[in-house]
């Protein structure tokens, strides 16, 4: 046409080519959408078989009320981390540090902060020893501490020492090189199996504490599901009273957690919906025997029936219970199920350094085959150093420790723990009566639960339990202030058996005199203080602590606490 241009034909070519490309392969796209269809539908099918696990585990109002909790806790998160509002918590987190410092780190004692030039004599260091150990601390000696120490006598530590001098240098990582140390850590794992009466071709190790038993348990449950089940994203259920280790081993070995409620009166997991919880992910169900807050032991038979049923590992822990809960029928206290005469129980962590009244530093963790034990330790065979194997996280470990638990456990003997039971837990249960039958306490303060071991806890009606606490503490007794819900707890040891009738008295006279300040405020017209509003040490953390729905203040203020640990 006339006036209008024409593209040339070569490039017109080159054109078109570009616009139009030629058509793809129909196998490649269809390959490409089926390929893209699969993924979706993995994708799909995975969040949907979450929901309907959360759905079957928690029920509808449960899963509602599980995400309100957790929008309500983000929201205060964000809240908190506001300019104005940061800069405020901050401040108050900074000076409660402040506060807490000058509790921690005296200013009136002479800081060695770098090597002396010149090594020290001897009479030195031991002048040195003798101002440390006599440093103002917590009366254990006079039996006015919770737990923390669990014997203490001068017969025991004398030998425990003398144990511990004759294998300083012994590391049981060389059973070559130390073949007394790999013979004693053999005969207390064996000894512990036995008092649990484990079956035949059980197994066990010993650790360095009830968290590290905790975590090989974990660890090899975790093991065992992926290499027999081949599962990746692993789960356990705990009741929310077990003992915060099995937290630390969830963060640890990424298994994620579900929270059982262990309601009122008994106190106890709720196996039911522990049962709802279980799925295809999950690697272990888990058990007190007792717990560490309430002194409280968990149904583990009906945990053991239900482990048996669905064909999953239950672990027990009874690193507080340790050796008295073997010798409660003996010394003629109720008692229930909770060992390996239970089929449903594959693995049992005891602390021999509590009840067992070896030093600190022992534990134990047992098996119901060695086949279960053999998933906690690791192995490399490929190393330039060597074949390197250990049996769990550790690699050089104390084998004066060993050789010192070893002694005590040979010393005290089986009539000896049953007298230690018999001792200590007759003054739990006295207390318990004492608590219950005798006003005030009767009246004022509220056992939480059917505790039949050492530890007893207790809740305030209407007085602030905090307050309590405080009191207490003011009267030189170390106490363990507890949340969710508030309440005190006494673990019950060997030095404690000897003044708990002076326990009693205190607790009575403190309570009495929390009474007659509520009497004088309600006749002030003051708010009462059974109430938030709490200002004493224990409320600085656990009264507004769990006023708060998000912790990160209080995970402040404990970091706060273990970077003053290392404060020298």
């Amino acid at each position: 046409m006339p006036g209008t241009s024409r593209m040339p034909v070569s490039l017109r070519e080159s054109f078109n080519s570009v616009k139009r490309p030629r058509p793809s392969n129909p196998l490649q796209v269809v390959s490409l959408e089926l390929l893209r269809n699969i993924v979706f539908f993995f994708f799909l099918l995975r969040w949907t078989r979450r929901v309907l696990w959360k759905l079957k585990g928690r029920g509808l109002l449960g899963t509602i009320a599980e995400l309100y909790s957790d929008a309500r806790r983000i929201s205060y998160g964000y809240f908190l981390r506001l300019p104005g509002v940061r800069t405020q918590v901050r401040k108050q987190i900074d000076e409660a540090i402040a506060k807490l410092e000058t509790k921690m780190v005296p200013g009136n004692t002479t800081r060695y902060l770098t090597l002396p030039k010149e090594g020290w004599t001897e009479d030195a260091v031991r002048k040195e020893l003798e101002t440390l150990a006599n440093m103002d601390h917590a009366r254990w000696e006079d039996g006015f501490v919770s737990g923390a120490v669990y014997h203490g006598e001068e017969d025991l530590l004398r030998l425990q020492t003398e144990a511990y001098g004759k294998f300083t240098v012994a590391n049981p990582i060389h059973p070559d090189v130390f073949p007394g140390v790999r013979k004693m850590e053999a005969e207390v794992v064996a000894m512990v199996l036995s008092l649990f009466n484990a079956p035949p071709g059980a197994a066990g190790a010993s650790t360095s504490g009830g968290t590290d038993s905790i975590l090989l348990a974990c660890l090899a449950a975790r093991q065992k599901a992926y290499a027999e089940r081949g599962v990746t994203e692993p789960e356990m259920i705990l009741p929310e009273t077990a003992h915060t280790a099995f937290r630390k081993a969830g963060e640890y070995f990424k298994i994620k957690i579900h929270y059982v409620a262990c309601p009122a009166p008994t106190h106890q997991v709720d196996v039911r919906r522990v049962s709802r919880l279980i799925n295809s992910n999950t690697v272990l169900l888990v058990g007190s025997a007792p717990n560490f807050p309430h002194g409280i032991i968990d149904d583990i038979s009906a945990l053991s029936k239900l482990a048996v049923k669905k064909r999953i590992p239950l672990h027990v822990d009874c690193c507080l219970g340790s050796f008295l809960m073997p010798f409660l029928d003996k010394a003629g206290f109720p008692s229930t199920p909770f060992d390996f005469r239970l089929r449903g129980v594959t693995s049992i962590s005891c602390d021999t350094h509590k009840y067992g009244f070896a030093p600190k530093g022992n534990s134990t963790v047992l098996y119901r085959t060695q086949s279960l034990r053999t998933y906690q330790y690791f192995v490399d065979p490929s190393w330039s150093g060597g074949v390197y194997a250990s049996p769990g996280i550790a690699g050089s470990r104390p084998g004066a420790l060993i050789a010192a638990c070893w002694a005590s456990l040979m010393t005290v003997g089986e009539a000896g723990y049953l007298s230690a039971c018999e001792q200590i837990v007759g003054a739990a249960k006295k207390f318990g009566d004492r608590i219950r039958d005798h006003p005030p306490l009767a009246s004022e303060l509220e056992i939480l639960g059917d505790p039949l071991v050492s530890v007893l806890a207790f809740r305030a009606r209407n007085l602030n339990i905090y307050d309590i606490a405080d009191a207490m503490s003011a009267r030189g007794w170390h106490l363990n202030a507890l949340q969710n819900p508030p309440a005190i707890h006494i673990a019950f040891t060997m030095p404690i058996v000897k003044v708990w009738e002076r326990l009693a008295a205190d607790l009575e006279a403190v309570v009495e005199a929390e009474r007659e300040k509520e009497r004088v405020r309600a006749v002030e017209g003051k708010k009462s203080r059974a109430g938030k509003d709490v200002t004493g040490d224990a409320a600085a953390l656990y009264g507004v602590a769990g006023s708060l729905p998000n912790k990160s203040v209080v995970v402040d203020l404990a970091k706060g606490f273990l970077d003053l640990c290392y404060k020298a």
